[in-house]
């Protein structure tokens, strides 16, 4: 092969350009020029916009796992407070309605023992406080029991009231505790008398109706007893002093059987929801605070 034919260029691989350098200073420049010229007039504003539009779902599919984790967390903690706060609110709930309770039940005390302070200043015997315990669960009697026996001087016999008018009777007595038949028991009758007309009879417990009522009874279809007039104690037993305040008359009925007139009365003691009591001696019993006056 002759020389002249002969290519005496290197090969593309010994083949050298700009210098590494070179290209970084020439490529910088560049682009500080781009920037300065972009700086100025806004030129590649509308490319930006183009490949961030493109680039969008990219990042929002990136970005899921992070949004799941701050929603997992968030979600965790907004429900452990949402539980810590119930659980807050239920027991500030019991304590409030504790708290009502022992409030409603102070109330209802003060008002017994201030209706029960203004009775015995009235009272013309020996009486005494007591607190009912519970009543008896028999369906066929109206009995409950107070925590005053004869270790307090409690005697059978003795008239139980509270704040408003006769409650019932103690009719057994132990050493600590005794009960009492309450006054619309349908096996206790009391002597009354009519603060209007003057007249005397006997009132006698109805328990079987759904409110229970007093009854009085063998009275003449030609009575004066009317609707309104109220029954106190007539003290002709010498059980019960006395004036003491029994029942209201709620319905008179002319046309009874047998020539007698049926009259139907309303305790005037709240016979449910009592707390506490007042036992007066009974009337036939001296009171030792009289015989005290009576000495000086």
């Amino acid at each position: 092969m002759p020389l002249g034919t002969v290519d005496r260029t290197p090969p593309p691989f010994f083949k050298q350009g700009p210098s590494a350098l070179s290209k970084l200073l020439v490529l910088s420049a560049l682009s500080a020029l781009l920037m300065t010229v972009d700086a100025r007039r806004q030129w590649a504003e509308p490319v930006r916009q183009v490949v961030a539009t493109v680039l969008y779902p990219l990042q929002w599919v990136a970005l899921q796992p992070l949004h799941a984790v701050r929603w997992t967390g968030a979600y965790i903690g907004s429900l452990q407070v949402a539980l810590k706060e119930a659980e807050v609110a239920r027991a500030e709930l019991v304590r409030q309605v504790q708290r009502a309770a022992i409030v409603e039940h102070l109330s209802q005390e003060n008002r017994e023992l201030r209706s029960l302070l203004g009775m015995r200043e009235r009272m013309p015997t020996q009486a005494q406080g007591a607190q009912i315990l519970y009543e008896l669960p028999d369906p066929y009697t109206r009995r409950v029991v107070i925590d005053a026996g004869q270790r307090q001087g409690i005697q059978s016999g003795s008239a139980v009231m509270d704040g408003f008018g006769v409650l019932g009777q103690v009719t057994r007595v132990n050493l600590l505790t005794s009960e009492v038949t309450l006054l619309v028991d349908r096996q206790q009758a009391i002597p009354v008398i009519n603060t209007r007309t003057g007249r005397r009879s006997l009132a006698f417990g109805l328990s079987e109706r759904p409110v229970p009522l007093l009854e009085l009874r063998f009275e003449s279809v030609n009575t004066e007893t009317e609707v309104g007039d109220v029954l106190t104690t007539s003290g002709i037993d010498g059980v019960y002093p006395p004036g003491l305040p029994v029942a209201t008359v709620t319905h008179v009925t002319t046309t009874g059987a047998a020539g007698f007139a049926r009259i139907e009365a309303a305790p005037t003691a709240r016979i449910d929801n009592v707390l506490h009591v007042l036992v007066v001696a009974p009337a036939t019993q001296p009171n030792p605070e009289n015989d005290v006056e009576l000495a000086r």
